[in-house]
């Protein structure tokens, strides 16, 4: 198993050595950046499974990034470093996303904490991204009718109401309901609730894309 990389972003070269002599030390592969222009010129998002980020640095600060981070679909979690946080600040830097909000001098045992929480949350987005791929896949292979059924049974409606909005019979319902159990590999109606919710955002998400 490889070590887990942490991104460390901050225009301090003394602070940078400490931090990656320290997260080495833990077993943590380091990549480090002086700035926002060269971190964003070299790494792809996808890619970057914790970032410590300054909040003071010239032309682009560390709320600034994580703005534009945010803007741009990018999710992993955020440590914040600062000299001279504030608690709107840290408000905001949450409220944003970030994991947690470190004032310097840095306290090693915080840090480290900080990093393996941040680390835990992008393991769980990680799942959750893998999850959702996998219905959408599940999704992709069913008929226009079976998309329809499987709206209306994770809607909450009973077979024999769906048969009447669709024009077919119970039976024919039942086969496609049956159908969609298994090519969406849902085990119970609650876990195709599930499925739909994670797909959608939500039911009427659904209903509106059976019927395209």
């Amino acid at each position: 198993m490889n070590p887990e990389t942490i991104h460390l972003l901050d225009d301090e070269a003394g602070m940078r050595k400490a931090l990656s002599r320290l997260l080495h030390a833990e077993g943590y592969q380091v990549r480090a950046f002086a700035s926002p222009q060269e971190f964003l010129a070299t790494c792809n998002a996808e890619e970057i499974d914790c970032l410590l980020l300054d909040v003071s640095m010239p032309e682009l600060d560390g709320l600034e990034l994580q703005r534009r981070l945010v803007r741009a679909g990018a999710r992993f979690p955020i440590v914040f470093l600062t000299g001279h946080g504030d608690i709107p600040m840290t408000v905001r830097a949450v409220q944003a996303g970030a994991v947690d909000f470190l004032t310097k001098p840095l306290d090693e045992t915080l840090l480290l904490r900080a990093v393996k929480r941040a680390l835990k949350v992008a393991a769980t987005q990680k799942q959750e991204r893998d999850e959702t791929a996998r219905a959408c896949a599940c999704f992709s292979r069913l008929t226009p009718r079976e998309r329809e059924v499987m709206a209306c049974v994770a809607a909450g409606k009973p077979n024999k109401l769906i048969a009447a909005d669709l024009g077919t019979c119970e039976q024919t319902v039942k086969v496609h309901r049956g159908r969609v159990m298994e090519k969406m590999g849902a085990e119970s109606l609650a876990d195709l609730i599930h499925i739909a919710d994670r797909l959608n955002m939500g039911r009427k998400a659904v209903v509106a894309q059976a019927g395209r």
